[in-house]
C-alpha cells in the first residue's frame, strides 16, 4: 500500500510539473509574399520578437504563409486548429483573408486576432464574430480623421478609388457614411485590383468629376498606383490615403508622387513626434527600439505594429486564462477568449485596449493621427 500510496504521489506530481510547463500553441497566418509583402514581411519579422513566455508557459509559434489569397488563409486556419490543435491564431494580414476566416475561428471555438482593418471583421459582434478579435484601427475610426481635416480644409467634394475587394468596399461604405453626414459630397467612385499596372481610365473620371481632393483607399505598395497615374495627368490638389499606406515601402515605390499626402495613423508611425504626454507614446517606443534593434534603425512598419499589439494583448490575457483551464484544451480557448473581452486600459504600440462584449478592437481616439508624407518621410499633423 505504501509502494502504491507513492506511486500515485509521484505521479500525480508528473502531472503537476507537466502542466505547469504546458505549451501554449499560437497559429499565424500571414501574407510575407503576394501582393500584401510589404505588410506581411514586418509582420513576419515582428513575431520573432513577441513573447516566448506568458504566465510562466512557453509560447510556441507556427507561422504559415498565405501568399495574400484568401483561400490558402482558410486552409491554413483549417490546418492550424485542426492539426495543430492551437489555443489562439494570429492573423492574416489582409482584410478578405481575415474575413473569410472567421467561420472557421467559429466553428473550432478558437480565439482568432486579426491584424486587419475592416471593421467588418469585428463588428457586429454576434454569434461568429463572438471568437473574434483585431489590432489595426477600424476603417470607421480613420474614416472621420479624414473627414475632420477635409471639413478644417474646406473641402467640400472628393472623388474615390479603393480597392475592388473588402478593404475598398468597406472603406467606401464607412467614408460615404461620415462624409455624407458632414456635407461632403463623394463624386466620383472608382475601384482597382491589387495586381492591376494601370488606372489611367479610373484616373480620367475621377479627374473629369473637378473634385476639391482626391481620396485612394488602398494598402501596401499596390496603392501607389492611382497616385503615381494621377500625379502624371497633372493633378497638384490635395490627395489623401488610408493607415494601409503606412510603411516604408510605400514611400519608396510612390517616391515623389506621393509628396504632400495625407492619411490617418496609428500613433507608432510617428511615435517620437509625439508630446510626452501622450499615453502611447511609451509603449509605441518599446516596439519601435525592440524592431530597430533586430532591424535596423528606420525599418519600422505600421503592421509589424499590428502584429505586436497581438502580443500586447496576450500578455494580458493569457494568465487570467491559465487561472481557470491549462492549455490545449477548449476550457483554455473558452477562458482566453473571454479574458481577451475583459482587457482593459492595456497600451499598445497602436493605442489604448479597452475591450468589452460589444467591442472586440476597444481603440478610441487615443490610437490614432493625422500625418503628411513630407520630404520624403512622415511627419505628424497638429
Amino acid at each position: 500500500m505504501k509502494f502504491k500510496s507513492t506511486l500515485v504521489a509521484a505521479m500525480t506530481l508528473a502531472f503537476a510539473a507537466t502542466a505547469a510547463h504546458a505549451q501554449i500553441n499560437v497559429g499565424v497566418t500571414l501574407s510575407a509574399t503576394g501582393p500584401a509583402a510589404s505588410l506581411g514581411i514586418p509582420e513576419r519579422n515582428t513575431v520573432d520578437l513577441m513573447p516566448k513566455e506568458i504566465g510562466g508557459q512557453k509560447i510556441n509559434y507556427i507561422v504559415l504563409d498565405d501568399a495574400s489569397d484568401t483561400t490558402s488563409a482558410v486552409k491554413n486556419i483549417r490546418k492550424l486548429v485542426s492539426e495543430d490543435k492551437v489555443d489562439v491564431v494570429l492573423g492574416s494580414t489582409t482584410s478578405p483573408n481575415s474575413l473569410a476566416m472567421i467561420d472557421v475561428a467559429a466553428e473550432s471555438k478558437t480565439p482568432m486576432i486579426s491584424w486587419a482593418a475592416s471593421s467588418r471583421i469585428v463588428e457586429p459582434v454576434d454569434e461568429k464574430r463572438h471568437w473574434v478579435f483585431k489590432t489595426p484601427q477600424n476603417d470607421a475610426q480613420m474614416s472621420t480623421a479624414i473627414i475632420e481635416h477635409m471639413t478644417n480644409n474646406n473641402i467640400k467634394n472628393v472623388a474615390f478609388i479603393g480597392f475592388a475587394d473588402a478593404y475598398g468596399e468597406g472603406w467606401y461604405e464607412q467614408f460615404k457614411g461620415v462624409a455624407e453626414a458632414r456635407g461632403i459630397k463623394i463624386v466620383a467612385n472608382e475601384r482597382f485590383n491589387r495586381t492591376d499596372t494601370s488606372v489611367t481610365g479610373q484616373v480620367l473620371k475621377m479627374m473629369a468629376a473637378r473634385p476639391d481632393a482626391m481620396f485612394s483607399a488602398g494598402s501596401g505598395t499596390p496603392a501607389a498606383l492611382p497616385q503615381k497615374a494621377l500625379k502624371e495627368r497633372g493633378w497638384t490638389g490635395k490627395v489623401y490615403q488610408t493607415h494601409g499606406v503606412a510603411n516604408n515601402d510605400f514611400l519608396r515605390v510612390c517616391g515623389a508622387d506621393c509628396e504632400g499626402t495625407f492619411l490617418p495613423a496609428g500613433p507608432v508611425l510617428v511615435a517620437a513626434q509625439l508630446p510626452d504626454g501622450n499615453p502611447v507614446k511609451a509603449s509605441a517606443l518599446t516596439y519601435i527600439d525592440a524592431y530597430e534593434a533586430a532591424h535596423g534603425k528606420g525599418s519600422v512598419s505600421t503592421f509589424g505594429a499590428h502584429a505586436w499589439d497581438s502580443g500586447v494583448l496576450l500578455n494580458a490575457a493569457v494568465p487570467v486564462a491559465l487561472k481557470s483551464a491549462k492549455p490545449g484544451t477548449p476550457e483554455f480557448r473558452a477562458a482566453l477568449r473571454e479574458a481577451l473581452e475583459n482587457v482593459k486600459e492595456t497600451p499598445g504600440a497602436h493605442g489604448v485596449f479597452n475591450m468589452s462584449p460589444t467591442d472586440h478592437l476597444g481603440f478610441d481616439q487615443r490610437s490614432r493621427v493625422m500625418v503628411q508624407i513630407s520630404n520624403g518621410a512622415w511627419k505628424l499633423v497638429e
